[in-house]
């Protein structure tokens, strides 16, 4: 087994010596990737980082393990989250409260491991910071090893997308509207009054390049006069992922596989978001935003959250 954290993201020692442990989430891959271990079988790794904040300049935590096919359990999973910790703390890092997961076919192995070191699994594909570094990783780390498996290959099985289905009565609001923002005000969002925050580090666009402060990015704005806050937050405990147009519906993606049913739209409406939603991938990075107001004259968010629009892994 190999280990390696990555040196442009960790913090020194000497650093971290006089400042307070850094509380961050932490995000999980545990999987085959497309390597050939002498023996013929597929070589698994475990991918670790912690969850940027926004507006946090600070370090990353990111840790990698390789793992033999024939070691694939939750008590080598257990082994290596202790290990993930003690290399987390050296670096200036306290344990995580939450570990988000994001693969369904994993969640029963990394629970049973996460649990026994008392950390809170969370299913979740809102895994922004883990599925780039495992796009990085595909692109140039796995090319490089031997045993690299190159060329198209099979695609796994797609599991059959769930229905959509309609919101709770009592999370529905009074109404919604479609809304844009340009990328200046969402860097600001971290200032905005929000009960319900689900920010993060606004991504850079193709080859690095930062994106236009002047960009447009496309959200959504759902409205209750009475019940902003309570319906702000149970979409805050659903892990929302992205708003998507689905055969004339507005669906939110949230959880593992949760889809659910905002609205249904006319096939003009329907056209100009969707085209909007793949804008948005092509140049902003797939950002998109959701927000919980009791009317629009609110001057606060009871929630508020950015999306992003990526593939999942």
């Amino acid at each position: 087994m190999s280990q390696a954290t990555e040196p442009a993201r960790a913090a020194t020692s000497a650093s971290v010596a006089s400042t307070a442990p850094i509380q961050a989430d932490w995000e999980l891959d545990y999987y085959s990737r497309p390597i050939l271990e002498p023996d013929g079988k597929k070589r698994w790794d475990l991918l670790i980082c912690s969850t940027p904040l926004p507006n946090q300049a600070g370090p990353q935590f990111r840790w990698a393990l390789n793992c033999p096919a024939s070691s694939v359990n939750s008590q080598w999973l257990r082994d290596a989250l202790e290990q993930a910790l003690a290399a987390a703390a050296e670096q200036g890092f306290a344990p995580p409260r939450k570990l988000r997961c994001w693969r369904a076919s994993m969640r029963t192995m990394v629970q049973r491991a996460a649990e026994t070191l008392g950390v809170e699994l969370v299913p979740s594909r809102r895994c922004y910071a883990l599925v780039e570094w495992l796009q990085e990783r595909q692109a140039t780390v796995y090319p490089a090893e031997e045993g690299y498996m190159a060329g198209p290959l099979a695609p796994p099985p797609q599991p059959l997308q769930p229905l959509a289905v309609p919101l709770p009565e009592a999370a529905r609001g009074d109404s919604w509207s479609w809304a844009s923002l340009p990328l200046a005000a969402l860097q600001e969002a971290a200032d905005w009054e929000v009960s319900f925050p689900g920010l993060l580090p606004l991504p850079a666009g193709p080859e690095g390049v930062p994106l236009d402060p002047e960009l447009m990015v496309s959200g959504l704005r759902l409205f209750s006069a009475s019940r902003s806050l309570a319906i702000a937050g149970w979409i805050a405990g659903l892990e929302p992922v992205r708003l998507e147009v689905s055969g004339g519906q507005l669906v939110l993606e949230a959880g593992l596989e949760d889809r659910w049913l905002l609205g249904n739209l006319e096939a003009e409406e329907a056209a100009a978001a969707a085209e909007a939603f793949q804008a948005s991938r092509r140049q902003a990075a797939g950002l998109q935003f959701l927000a919980v107001q009791s009317s629009e004259q609110q001057p606060g968010f009871d929630g508020f959250w950015i999306l992003r629009d990526l593939p999942d892994g």
